[in-house]
């Protein structure tokens, strides 16, 4: 397949630095949401939508400012937090298609305000399946758009309040050429004829379901690999579950109270008295002080605790597969001959081979493939696993070939 055009000299960028039709209002009463729906009813073609959140400030992933723009109607900038009820937009928005950029970030938090769309076109996604190899949305208007986008507020504290007027800027450009960005990448992919692979792939994004919880969360602290004895392990996920409640409780990321390295600092040192505590690496200042003696109690529980966890978490899923020549040599040798053939493939269309398909569903394949290996049945395994048609259309042929051998 042919890759998209490169052109041979930089081309010029022009700064996009204001929204054509200046910086929206924030629309943060009842009154005022009811005026934007009005006018994006008005409007016509898809939403183009995008959330800001609050990552590393705020506890969880919750949207505190929601951009939507429409052809017709312009950009409305939403309020989330301070909205009693954002069913007026609901019951319009769920009715409409959508255009997102990386729509698995955006998507959780717009469904816990009740957002979900019908059907959508995630133009990150579709760079990828174009064989874009760069898809961040400010690199992708830039080689698509000849526009330079801002990308200077990524990183704040949307849950100020007010917003600076510099946010909002930022937050409505978001959305300003989306939908013409969209309108190109669609025509690429229908060139390269993946049009029908998109469809299919953002189809699946609006079928996934909410991810099941962590059975042992605690167990992604960073550095809890050098932790090889089932005590300090315990006084890790004391650590962290304290943590945890203080960070809900008071609405504050769980690194901003205590960091991971901290954490693992404590592990070791075994602090018993506020002032041994203070003199750990990572517990200074006034809040360390405030907290001392919650971070002291979660280190007795875990001292004392009768409850010590495994070394080695028991998952339920596959071994590594680094362990399958012990575990499952035949395995190992399905799974040493499929990659390069979904490589080949994927390299072929131009396509990164984890869009091809799920590592994780060619690792279950490989591990337990059907009993009686053919074209069919391998589709038949791939389907189950959640393989898209077209997916299955390139590969389950190849794939049986190199199984049954």
């Amino acid at each position: 397949m042919s890759s998209p055009e490169t052109e041979s000299t930089e081309p010029v960028l022009t700064d996009l630095t204001a929204p054509s039709q200046g910086i929206p209002e924030v629309i943060n009463t009842a009154p005022g949401l009811d005026r934007a729906v009005r006018s994006l009813k008005a409007g016509r073609g898809a939403l183009a939508v995008d959330t800001e959140r609050a990552s590393g400030f705020r506890y969880g992933q919750r949207a505190f400012l929601i951009q939507i723009r429409r052809e017709g109607s312009g950009t409305w900038l939403v309020d989330p937090e301070v909205l009693d009820s954002l069913d007026p937009l609901a019951r319009f928005m769920n009715g409409e298609s959508w255009v997102l950029h990386a729509a698995t970030q955006d998507l959780p938090c717009l469904n816990d305000e009740g957002l979900y769309p019908p059907e959508l076109f995630d133009t990150e996604l579709a760079g990828r399946l174009a064989g874009y190899p760069r898809v961040a949305l400010g690199t992708m208007v830039a080689e698509h758009l000849n526009l330079k986008l801002a990308k200077e507020h990524s990183a704040v504290d949307w849950s100020t309040r007010p917003l600076p007027e510099s946010w909002l800027n930022y937050a409505a450009l978001d959305v300003e050429v989306l939908l013409e960005l969209r309108d190109r990448v669609s025509d690429v992919l229908d060139q390269q004829h993946k049009l029908e692979f998109a469809r299919q792939e953002f189809d699946y994004l609006l079928q996934l379901p909410a991810p099941e919880p962590v059975a042992e969360p605690w167990r992604r602290l960073s550095g809890i690999h050098k932790l090889k004895n089932r005590r300090s392990l315990a006084i890790a996920r004391e650590l962290w579950l304290a943590r945890e409640a203080l960070a809900k409780s008071r609405d504050v990321a769980p690194g901003r109270l205590l960091s991971d390295s901290a954490i693992m600092v404590a592990v070791e040192h075994r602090p018993g008295s506020v002032p041994q505590l203070l003199q750990t690496r990572g517990f200074h200042g006034r809040s360390a002080k405030r907290d001392a003696p919650r971070w002291l109690d979660a280190i007795s529980r875990g001292k004392s605790s009768n409850d010590l966890p495994d070394v080695r978490q028991h998952g339920n899923g596959l071994p590594n597969p680094r362990a399958w020549t012990e575990k499952n040599p035949k395995a190992a040798e399905r799974l040493g001959a499929a990659k390069p053939l979904v490589t080949e493939v994927a390299e072929d269309w131009n396509i990164p081979a984890e869009n091809l398909l799920t590592p994780k569903f060619l690792r279950q394949l490989c591990w337990e493939p059907p009993a009686g290996i053919s074209a069919h049945s391998v589709d038949e395994a791939l389907a189950e696993l959640g393989a898209r048609p077209w997916q299955r259309e390139l590969l389950s042929a190849k794939l049986a070939a190199v199984l049954a051998k």
